[in-house]
């Protein structure tokens, strides 16, 4: 309602001024290169009266601006008032103002129909300055509130306010925005927005979460890269390449992490291994290490029989189940990557098996078929 209101006031305030203008013009001759001004039986000359008048005669531009700018001396009150009605009105309803006063001020600038001399541009010019400033403080609002916002208590995952939020201010301001030409400030806001949101996300406690950190940083930047490749906002194009970087960072990160319990003590022996390796021992001599030797190797294989495995699949499928959320619809995507992360992990149990025990007759209990075939029976019966 608040910008019908203003694009009506708008609408007419051109057409007003203009008439005014001309009737000033006409009626003191503010326009000619006479060296009289005329009035209704009243003759003024401009040499023999010198006066207010005869001042007028020679700055034709300016005094029609003085004029108009008596005669409405109450419209700029009034109009910013408005504007404080129109911001109180709706939350956003300074952008809504902005987005109005600028396509006005811009399209008296750009018509190429009689202008209503610079009075007009420079009061509407006066009170756009207003709309920004409003604008921007409230940007600036939005920015504080979702940096300093606290993790909601006891979280258990899925999308954050602030994420929520930053997208609500996005899909409105681009419905706002969708006629005007021009932008500058919404890119501007979007970016400190977007940059505010990064920050909250970053800034994500464990303290308050019942689930893994990295799991909910995760989801939340997939959250944004899907939300902005739909927006497809040019001023957003880096925050949207890094919100993907960031999800896959912490997919990583949230792999490594759980990937490690099914086979935890065959992952820290090799892990042993590997640092014997890069120490400089030999792999043939690697057995002889009384930590590492065959026979120790063969007691932590013990543990881990095929059906003990499939076991613990299952378990870590449950427990990503249970800490992802059901929006974003990522469980197929990290149980892929927790298999791929798997099955790199077994080839490089048996290389280093084949490197530093060959010949010694020792395997892991399953195989690569048994390992594929855990995986595909666990995903097929959830």
């Amino acid at each position: 309602v608040s910008k019908q209101v203003l694009e009506q006031v708008l609408s007419e305030l051109q057409p007003l001024c203009t008439s005014e203008q001309q009737f000033l013009q006409e009626f003191f001759w503010l326009g000619c290169d006479s060296v009289e001004l005329r009035a209704p039986e009243v003759r003024v000359s401009t040499v023999s009266s010198p006066g207010p008048l005869s001042s007028l005669a020679h700055l034709p531009e300016e005094a029609t601006t003085q004029l108009l700018s008596e005669i409405f001396s109450c419209l700029e009150p009034e109009l910013r008032a408005f504007l404080d009605i129109c911001n109180k009105v709706h939350p956003l309803g300074c952008l809504q103002v902005l987005v109005t006063l600028s396509d006005s001020v811009f399209g008296t600038c750009d018509s190429s129909s009689a202008s209503p001399s610079s009075f007009l541009h420079t009061l509407l010019g006066n009170v756009l300055l207003l709309a920004k400033s409003n604008f921007n403080k409230h940007v600036g609002t939005l920015c504080k509130e979702i940096e300093e916002a606290k993790t909601p208590s006891r979280m258990r995952g899925g999308i954050l306010p602030c994420v929520s939020h930053f997208q609500e201010f996005v899909v409105l301001s681009e419905e706002v925005f969708q006629t005007s030409r021009r932008r500058g400030e919404l890119d501007k806001a979007q970016l400190s927005l977007a940059s505010s949101v990064f920050s909250s996300i970053n800034s994500l406690s464990s303290a308050n979460l019942k689930v893994n950190r990295d799991m909910v940083m995760m989801e939340n930047f997939h959250h944004l890269h899907k939300f902005l490749c739909q927006k497809n906002i040019p001023c957003l194009e880096d925050k949207k390449r890094e919100a993907k970087q960031r999800s896959s960072e912490h997919m990583e990160k949230y792999v490594t992490t759980y990937l490690g319990q099914p086979l935890e003590r065959l992952r820290h022996f090799f892990e042993g291994v590997k640092a014997r390796l890069a120490q400089g021992v030999k792999e043939e001599e690697v057995s002889f290490q009384l930590a590492y030797s065959k026979q120790e190797l063969r007691k932590v294989i013990e543990k881990y029989p095929g059906k003990e495995i499939k076991r613990a699949l299952e378990t870590l499928y449950r427990t990503i189940h249970k800490h992802l959320s059901p929006e974003e619809n990522l469980l197929p995507v990290v149980w892929q990557a927790m298999e791929q992360e798997f099955i790199r992990q077994y080839r490089e149990f048996e290389e280093l098996i084949q490197r530093c025990y060959a010949g010694a007759g020792i395997a892991l209990d399953f195989t690569m078929e048994d390992l594929l075939s855990y995986f595909n029976s666990i995903t097929t019966s959830n």
